[in-house]
């Protein structure tokens, strides 16, 4: 059984987004996090049916919202390493991928 991890910077781009929405409409923050979530458990059950966008990162859609899960699939985990908006500069988010895929040397 894989698991699904999100490293801080993860999070950290779901609380601006959630910030974002909340801003706009009360309750639509906290709608983007349910589908935020949704999205992340079906990457955590069906990981290989996203398309590869970069390298090893493959890419989900969520639904409603404007924004992409890019991940990557490892023996026995599922590594989501950004949450970005669709309207990004596709070069700006291959660049982040990058960085972020890295492994965090101790």
């Amino acid at each position: 059984m894989s698991v699904l991890r999100f490293p801080p910077e993860v999070e950290e781009d779901a609380v601006v987004a959630y910030t974002w929405y909340e801003g706009k409409a009360r309750g639509l923050g906290d709608e983007f996090l349910r589908t935020f979530y949704a999205g992340a458990n079906k990457v955590l059950r069906s990981p290989l049916i996203s398309p590869k966008v970069h390298q090893e990162f493959l890419r989900r859609l969520l639904r409603r919202f404007p924004y992409a899960l890019y991940f990557t699939v490892r023996t026995g985990e599922v590594l989501v390493v950004g949450l970005f908006h669709c309207a990004r500069d596709p070069l700006r988010i291959k660049v982040e991928l990058t960085q972020r895929g890295q492994p965090s040397v101790p």
